[in-house]
């Protein structure tokens, strides 16, 4: 009995039940328009006056539905009294000619049906319980509550019940059926077009660049300063007896690198925003920040020998401000990598309107003192991410007992 009765009065069909009496609600204004032209434009009576008006109404309801906000209200309602899947449902306003016309025959749809069964839906219930009770009041009161003559039959008067419940069920199949309709025609109506389709994954795409954005400078500034940190905290513990003077130095090293690093943080946040957020620190640029980042980078222990061809103002501003993150990477997983003891070669020079950076280092096994942290390996990735985008290249390797990183930029930018 259960099994029978929950397609027809279960959750799932009282909530698409409600989806139809809404649609029927919606139709009301359509069918008032319609009452109203086949009273102005006719003098006769041509039938059943609802039930043209419906018909005259249901195309102005496909042409109302072109509005860019039908088809978002109808999908959402449908999300929630259908039980159809979310991910099989556009959310946007219709795009093509093609969706346009299939939103419009869902809501042409939509009415027709809720229309019908919410009038259904005011005529049949009264009409079964007249049914159903009718043989008391006959007995009683030797009235048929308004029915025609044949209803004080004897047999028809003892199956009267029963066709009072038959047509409640009726009523309750023809709300099931038509919303069962509606709830598999919703994603082939309503579903995402080939535009849909392209505009979420463009969407995604954005979303993810910011992302890897995001996780890109993140990683090469905090990332960065919190590797030195840890090598020149590391190289002052060690010589804090032997040489104060140089622990001293680490220390301060340690306190310049966390203060720029918190002006770096803002830098990196304001350019995930639209544009430099007002009163943050500007990005560092390789011309103007680069004789600092050697300075802390050599307060860890490491010795750095640095080359470089530049002249102030010879880098584009969003060329410098890359180059800069791709060397602090460079030098910052050769210290990761290497250790804090070894010699570092830098060289930065122009060549060919190519800005090149290459970053050499013994590979030995000193990284004993700075091992792997666990979720590493990102940054030859962001390195590559950056050149790749400048339309530039990146290569990194062992040669020879040393690891070599080569970057090369355009100067003017990716074709």
């Amino acid at each position: 009995m259960r099994a029978f009765a929950r397609p027809l009065f279960g959750r799932r069909a009282r909530r698409r039940w409600i989806h139809l009496i809404l649609g029927g609600a919606l139709a009301m204004p359509y069918v008032l328009v319609g009452e109203l032209v086949l009273g102005q434009s006719t003098d006769a009576v041509l039938g059943p006056m609802p039930l043209y008006a419906f018909a005259v109404g249901l195309p102005l309801a496909a042409v109302t539905s072109l509005f860019p906000l039908t088809r978002p209200l109808e999908a959402g309602a449908v999300r929630w009294l259908c039980d159809v899947d979310a991910d099989r449902l556009a959310y946007g306003p219709a795009r093509g000619r093609r969706e346009k016309g299939r939103a419009a025959l869902w809501f042409t749809l939509h009415l027709g049906l809720g229309g019908i069964v919410a009038g259904m839906t005011l005529a049949v219930p009264p009409l079964g319980a007249l049914l159903i009770v009718l043989p008391f009041f006959v007995v009683l009161g030797d009235s048929r509550l308004g029915l025609p003559e044949v209803f004080g039959e004897p047999w028809l008067l003892a199956l009267s019940p029963f066709l009072g419940v038959a047509v409640l069920l009726t009523l309750a199949s023809c709300a099931a059926g038509s919303g069962a309709l509606l709830a598999r025609w919703a994603p082939a109506l309503l579903g995402p077009g080939p535009e849909d389709r392209l505009a979420a994954a463009e969407a995604r795409a954005a979303d993810l660049a910011v992302r890897n954005r995001l996780a890109r400078e993140l990683h090469d500034s905090v990332g960065h300063a919190l590797s030195a940190v840890m090598l020149q905290a590391s190289a002052a513990r060690r010589v804090l007896d032997a040489d104060p003077g140089f622990a001293r130095e680490a220390l301060a090293a340690i306190e310049d690198t966390t203060r720029r690093t918190v002006g770096e943080l803002d830098a990196v946040l304001g350019v995930l925003r639209d544009g430099d957020a007002p009163g943050t620190a500007p990005a560092p640029t390789l011309e103007s920040d680069l004789d600092g980042l050697l300075r802390r980078t050599r307060a860890g222990g490491p010795r750095v020998t640095a080359t470089v061809a530049t002249g102030p103002g010879t880098l584009p501003p969003l060329v410098s401000r890359e180059a800069y993150r791709i060397v602090q990477e460079g030098l910052s997983n050769a210290l990761r990598h290497a250790g804090d003891q070894v010699a570092v070669d830098l060289r930065v020079e122009i060549a060919d309107d190519h800005l090149e950076i290459t970053v050499t280092n013994p590979l030995g096994d000193a990284g004993a003192s700075a091992p792997a942290r666990p979720g590493g390996g990102h940054g030859l990735r962001g390195i590559a991410d950056r050149a790749r985008l400048l339309g530039g290249t990146a290569r990194a390797g062992a040669a020879g007992g040393r690891w070599r990183l080569h970057v090369r930029l355009p100067m003017k930018g990716p074709a």
